[in-house]
């Protein structure tokens, strides 16, 4: 239930065999990642299976088909890592990830990234009801300022951005006493706006936002409210505090722990951040145990995949595909 209980347990690799055969095969029945055969056989010596249908790559382990595949890092350092970074409130840096597991930076900053993509949400369902339910739209901006850059920086945040240097929009919509999901957009126009809300928030809920909601709304759809922060922060029933909350946690993530952060990197960091929001509490409003989320983390290792080239950008692929 503790940081030192899960190094102590997990240290021990039977453990984590165990551990993670009921995480990936909760009926008891191992089967192959690759074509989904219960024909495998556990070669002990080497801690993998071997799968008897004729394909290529027979053998698999713990790690194939997760975030954790083609890892020369023993599962035992992922498992602590993972177990760091969704139970650190702030988040935690890939320097002292290194210092913390004795890898290299290099290594903590990749695995950083790689357990963010299972930290992703699924998005299941839309937020708000179609009777009313109240979601809190607003959008923040995070980055330097472009006055306080050096001009080296400034000329390659141009060509990052494709704009003026300056910050990167967030756009976020926390429905209340329930999920938030934010996202990195491009800019703050209708048309942008507009389809993300339709994806995101039931139609007939009750959207609350600032002054600046009044000029993406959608009054067909949606019932407005809206506040405006130069005379006010409350209207009645009407405001924006909630995902004011969400905002400053993710502040104070970005610029308390990670301090300096690529804005074709922002959205995996939002992702971190609001996969530890959603995971604070039950239904029930009890608070979410540090091993229940850890293992809500894990629950989504399956089927996703980053490699190094991906991360960097070097397989020609647009970062918004992981």
């Amino acid at each position: 239930m503790t940081l030192q209980e899960a190094v102590v347990f997990f240290s021990v690799y039977e453990n984590c065999h165990k551990f993670m055969v009921e995480l990936r095969w909760p009926s008891g029945v191992v089967c192959c990642p690759r074509c989904g055969s219960d024909r495998v056989v556990y070669l002990a010596k080497a801690k993998a299976w071997k799968c008897y249908q004729k394909h290529d790559q027979a053998k698999f382990t713990l790690k194939t088909g997760t975030v954790f595949e083609d890892s020369p890092i023993a599962l035992a350092k992922w498992i602590t890592a993972v177990w760091q970074v969704v139970n650190c409130r702030n988040g935690i840096s890939s320097w002292e990830l290194h210092r913390a597991l004795g890898v290299t930076q290099k290594t903590a900053w990749f695995m950083l990234h790689r357990i963010r993509l299972a930290m992703q949400d699924d998005n299941g369902g839309k937020l708000g009801s179609w009777d009313g339910g109240e979601v809190e739209v607003d959008e923040t901006f995070i980055g330097g300022k472009a006055r306080n850059m050096h001009a080296d920086r400034k000329q390659k945040m141009q060509k990052l951005t494709g704009r003026d240097a300056g910050k990167t929009i967030v756009l976020g919509m926390l429905e209340r006493h329930g999920n938030v999901r934010a996202k990195v957009v491009s800019d703050r126009k209708a048309s942008t706006i507009r389809p993300i809300i339709r994806e995101h928030i039931e139609s007939g809920s009750n959207v609350h936002s600032d002054e600046f909601g009044d000029s993406w709304r959608i009054d067909a759809e949606f019932y407005h409210q809206f506040v405006n922060h130069a005379e006010k922060y409350v209207n009645g029933q009407c405001h924006t505090n909630g995902i004011e909350n969400f905002w400053s946690l993710l502040k104070r993530c970005i610029g308390g722990t990670y301090v300096s952060v690529e804005p074709f990197h922002l959205f995996r960091y939002v992702d971190e951040q609001a996969f530890r929001f959603n995971n604070r509490k039950h239904d029930t409003g009890e608070v979410v145990t540090d091993y229940e989320r850890f293992t809500a983390a894990l629950s989504k290792i399956v089927g996703r995949r980053l490699t190094y080239k991906q991360l960097t950008g070097k397989e020609g692929v647009p970062a918004e595909a992981f």
